[in-house]
């Protein structure tokens, strides 16, 4: 790799269950394997990997705890189901898997099913303070075009929601009210503010597209986190997109001027906030071909021109970068549509949400074999 690139790391939530329903056993999951942590939720677990500049080391830190996984899985006659949502006919009712843990207490009181989802959470590694916040503006601002690419949750209980990412859609985006921070100062007063007022329970209950991470938050951060992903089952299509947040953000750091927000933009910051807050709600609705509107001078724009107007803009730097053939990925979803559009097209054909699922698990599973593709 590079000197120039960044460094990156996965958070990766996983649903379990059989190819007809969600079962929980993440709490069975977290004793057996030390890289896996559970969720609130008992059918919800995750795994967490080391950083790395290296996108073939990336590769293989987020295959093999998948393939251990899922070894154990099969023996249970379970195994990983790649939707972002409950998309199986369930009860409406929180299935704990810490019963002892307040901060579980707090969220199951507050939130409810509308938190059981499975994401992928992308870090990038960013000393700089001040560019760790110029790229936080940004990537706020295009966070709905990541959404668009990976939405994978248009089920739930069994049925078409009409949204192409259901989980994205009902997900307690928390506080309300998140301000695009003007620097580090700005977000320890705020972070601490809002703690004491209790909006927010702690420094991780910062629910948004994209946040500041690191080893002691609010003072001590390192990373970029972009939240807004669906679960991305295919690891080639989740380097792609990590591939091109990196190269967008790289490009940033070398037009400060005319990429960050708070300097290029037409609209005040808390226009801004608004503009975000709607983009990110139509392409939950139609992902894709969302129209949107462009943060820097307010032109609609349907949301696919926009992806491929940035693969243009980033089309010399990831030559020099030698990163351009990672991208191949995201050129088939704009041609063949991300895996909601996918699932909707078999479902509007008639095919049921059990057998969408069962032909989605077999192609993950296939893909996991494979393991031969961009970044081998």
């Amino acid at each position: 790799m590079n000197k120039d690139n960044l460094n990156k790391g996965f958070e990766i939530e996983l649903f379990t269950g059989t190819c007809g329903s969600h079962v929980g056993v993440s709490s069975q999951i977290e004793k057996l394997f030390s890289n896996f942590v559970k969720e609130p939720d008992n059918r919800n677990v995750e795994y967490i990997t080391d950083p790395s500049k290296d996108y073939r080391i990336l590769y293989d830190s987020l295959l093999q705890p998948r393939k251990e996984l899922r070894k154990w899985l099969k023996v249970m006659d379970l195994t990983i189901i790649p939707s972002s949502t409950l998309c199986f006919p369930h009860q409406n009712k929180f299935q704990r898997s810490d019963k002892s843990n307040s901060y579980h207490n707090f969220i199951e009181s507050n939130y409810g099913l509308s938190i059981a989802t499975s994401s992928v959470h992308i870090n990038l590694g960013i000393e700089e303070l001040d560019k760790l916040f110029a790229a936080i503006r940004l990537v706020r601002c295009e966070a709905p075009l990541f959404l668009a690419l990976s939405a994978s949750s248009p089920f739930l209980n069994g049925a078409f929601t009409g949204n192409h990412s259901q989980r994205w859609f009902q997900f307690p985006k928390t506080p309300f009210e998140i301000p695009f921070f003007l620097n580090h100062n700005h977000y320890i007063n705020w972070i601490e503010q809002n703690i004491n007022d209790g909006t927010m329970q702690n420094v991780r209950h910062l629910w948004s597209s994209v946040r500041p991470n690191g080893p002691k938050r609010p003072h001590s951060l390192d990373r970029l986190e972009l939240r807004i992903c669906d679960f991305i089952s295919n690891i080639d299509l989740l380097l792609a997109i990590t591939a091109f947040l990196e190269l967008r953000v790289i490009s940033l750091f070398d037009h400060l001027e005319s990429l960050d927000p708070l300097s290029s933009s037409k609209f005040s910051l808390d226009e801004l906030k608004d503009i975000c807050d709607q983009n990110e709600l139509k392409v939950s609705k139609d992902s894709l071909n969302a129209e949107l509107i462009h943060w820097k001078d307010g032109e609609k724009i349907i949301c696919k021109d926009w992806i491929q107007n940035l693969l243009n803009d980033l089309s010399i730097s990831s030559r020099s970068l030698a990163m351009n053939h990672f991208l191949e990925p995201i050129h088939k979803v704009l041609k063949e549509g991300n895996e909601s559009m996918k699932w909707i097209d078999k479902y509007k054909q008639g095919l049921s949400v059990e057998d969408i699922m069962r032909s989605a698990i077999y192609n993950m599973i296939k893909n996991e074999e494979e393991n031969n593709l961009w970044f081998k």
